[in-house]
């Protein structure tokens, strides 16, 4: 496949410009043709090794944001609903769309289409970008003949997600913050004041304090085992990257998470609120009962929980309801368990659904606050034992070193 660049004249007489993927220049030409443009000027692009290789990692290390997403689906949404026909409303996707990763999965998205796929089919080929939730609710929508209406409700639980993810990274900032200063506080520390002084108090004769003594045999030891530690740490985080990506060392990443303090509550109830948003959108949209916790499996984002959604499959399969089979379970909430119940004796399971939702939304808003206001103090405990720490190591002796110049 090459890349070539085109301008060409569309129906209304405008001209329009852009990129495509094509075998040949008589290919490029063939499809613009089959997609009612007049083409007036093709030609391949000359991509070097450099360039294709920074495209290659731009397109891994840098996937397209979710406000670009969700601005690509609410731009689709709006031209389907006005019932422009697809490939059209494809070239203007690509004329309006900014992010250059997007603009390239659009011209493919195009391609396909073209060549016979269903847009839901289209879509799955771009695995990285488009999740299998998107992908589910899109077909729904086709399926149904209510695309524009599905895909009203794909954008409401994009942004439920974007505010969740966002609500959650908020919460972490300042930890993280804290505790990277922390870290370069006690390397600094340790590294350049507290050797100035190590040498003094060693030819004072004096005996030095526990405190003073830990400090310095860690100066000698970063300073004789330094790059052996450093070798060693390396090492040591490569290998617990590759464990954390394995499916075992992933279960036991997130089932770690759900028990921490304050963070495991943040997780939960974001989860929580995740199943009931997106649950509901599933049975509004006509989804399968199984189709959708295979769905919530891939997009609960917490192995632990969706590991449920398997056992949850499993008994649906058997004939059971939803809510006997998440009693059995050790992370659905109370609340959630009760409502979901009910909801199925009323036959009102997606209003109650949409209920737990909201209730969620609310708690994760008001954990994410707690979970501030309480790690706030802790925090500022840290640094000032660490600080206190060194402080007191350095002058303690230097007390006792006046006294006996005294």
């Amino acid at each position: 496949m090459q890349t070539f660049a085109y301008r060409a004249i569309n129906e209304r007489g405008t001209t329009v410009s852009g990129t495509m993927e094509a075998d040949s220049l008589d290919n490029a030409t063939t499809m613009l043709v089959d997609n009612g443009l007049i083409p007036t000027k093709v030609h391949a692009l000359s991509a070097t090794r450099p360039t294709a290789l920074l495209a290659f990692l731009t397109r891994w290390i840098q996937p397209v944001r979710m406000l670009e997403l969700i601005l690509f689906t609410k731009q689709f949404r709006t031209m389907i609903r006005a019932g422009i026909p697809m490939m059209q409303l494809l070239q203007s996707l690509e004329t309006q769309t900014e992010d250059p990763a997007l603009k390239k999965i659009v011209i493919g998205i195009s391609h396909d289409i073209s060549q016979g796929l269903t847009l839901h089919d289209a879509l799955r080929k771009h695995p990285r970008v488009f999740s299998p939730l998107y992908c589910s609710m899109i077909r729904a929508g086709e399926t149904s003949g209510a695309l524009p209406e599905v895909m009203d409700r794909l954008i409401y639980i994009m942004e439920h997600e974007h505010k969740i993810r966002t609500d959650i990274r908020t919460a972490l900032q300042y930890p993280i913050f804290v505790m990277t200063f922390l870290g370069v506080a006690f390397f600094v520390l340790l590294t350049y004041v507290i050797p100035k002084f190590a040498n003094i108090f060693e030819r004072s004769g004096l005996t030095l304090p526990l405190l003073t003594r830990i400090c310095i045999q860690a100066y000698k030891l970063l300073t004789t085992y330094g790059p052996v530690l450093l070798v060693v740490a390396v090492v040591g985080g490569a290998a617990l990257v590759y464990y954390l990506k394995t499916d075992e060392g992933r279960m036991f990443k997130d089932k770690w998470l759900l028990k921490l303090p304050l963070l495991g509550t943040l997780f939960t109830k974001a989860a929580m609120s995740r199943f009931a948003s997106i649950f509901s959108i599933l049975q509004s949209s006509g989804v399968a009962v199984l189709d959708s916790m295979r769905i919530l499996q891939e997009t609960i984002n917490n192995r632990a929980i969706a590991q449920e959604f398997d056992r949850l499959a499993e008994r649906l399969e058997e004939g059971r309801g939803i809510a006997g089979p998440l009693r059995q379970s050790q992370y659905f909430t109370p609340i959630v368990i009760n409502m979901t119940a009910i909801g199925e004796e009323s036959g009102k399971l997606e209003e109650m659904l949409i209920d737990i939702a909201a209730h969620y939304d609310w708690e994760l808003e008001y954990a994410v606050k707690r979970f501030n206001d309480a790690l706030g103090p802790i925090l500022i405990v840290g640094m000032a034992a660490v600080i206190g720490f060194f402080a007191l190591a350095i002058y303690m002796p230097m007390w006792d070193l006046s006294r006996v110049v005294q």
